[in-house]
């Protein structure tokens, strides 16, 4: 009976610190005197998830990166994985070499324990043939879905030029947009970041009408460097690599990584886990 008095009076010194549910699921006994814890709000809110970005991995691509992010990303074991594209070298006509670069990427991420959403890049879609293998292969060129209440937009920063975002695709987001009012945060995915350029920077500004005072995230890639800006209190992120480029280090925010999301309601809390920090449970076998 003690026990039971004891975790009642820590349930009810829970909840008056701020906790909105205790998880019955903790069993622990609980001393009237001092405890060799903080508290016991469990950081475990059913609402919070957890998903993970990869960044470009074409453009003088190194061999054995992506696969390295593959195998950590089973390591982390998040809800799912999306892109902000650069998965293939692309830039060709050929389509027995599109389809023979396709096929290579495939196999690294059905290699993955949850599922990958896929997001076109400059290197993934630059022309009519690469365009056609897309659809082919993976339908739409852009999208969204609903999960827990947050809408995931993934744009095709590749639609035309000079202007990337085509009245078509517009028109898609609007009807997403004002079909979702109610969800609690909106994260936006783009290869290119339309809002740093000054050909494309009209788009976003369309863009950016429709989400008007709505909480959002942005995302992009490209420049194979790291940066975080605010405008307007929302925060816009270009991720560095995954496998691309020439990666120099911390200090010119060149870097291979993952990014990890975990979205609460006050918004997404972002972790960079470099991919040389990510290792297994046997880092040092004899």
């Amino acid at each position: 009976m003690r026990f039971f008095r004891n975790f009642a009076g820590i349930a009810l010194a829970i909840i008056l610190a701020g906790c909105a549910k205790i998880d019955t699921n903790l069993r622990i006994h609980v001393s009237e005197g001092a405890n060799p814890w903080t508290h016991l709000c469990l950081n475990n809110d059913p609402n919070n998830f957890r998903f993970a970005i990869v960044a470009d991995r074409t453009g003088e691509h190194r061999p054995g990166v992506f696969a390295d992010a593959v195998k950590k990303l089973n390591l982390l074991n998040p809800e799912f994985v999306i892109s902000i594209g650069d998965l293939i070298e692309g830039y060709s006509e050929d389509e027995t070499e599109l389809n023979r670069q396709w096929n290579e990427f495939d196999s690294l991420v059905n290699k993955l324990q949850m599922p990958f959403f896929y997001l076109a890049g400059n290197h993934d879609i630059d022309n009519a043939v690469t365009a056609r293998i897309w659809q082919k292969r993976f339908g739409p060129s852009y999208y969204h879905f609903v999960y827990r209440n947050v809408l995931f937009l993934c744009l095709n920063t590749e639609d035309t030029e000079p202007g990337y975002i085509t009245d078509e695709q517009f028109e898609y987001f609007e009807k997403v947009i004002k079909a979702n009012g109610n969800v609690r945060w909106i994260l936006v995915f783009m290869h290119k970041p339309l809002w740093s350029n000054a050909e494309t920077v009209e788009d976003w500004r369309k863009v950016t009408s429709l989400l008007g005072a709505r909480q959002y995230t942005v995302f992009a890639g490209h420049r194979h460097t790291y940066a975080k800006s605010v405008y307007s209190g929302k925060r816009y992120y270009i991720l560095a690599t995954t496998g691309a480029g020439k990666p120099t280090g911390l200090e010119e925010c060149k870097f291979d990584h993952i990014v990890w999301v975990t979205m609460t309601d006050a918004g997404p809390v972002i972790a960079n886990l470099l991919l040389d920090g990510i290792i297994d449970d046997d880092p040092c076998p004899q």
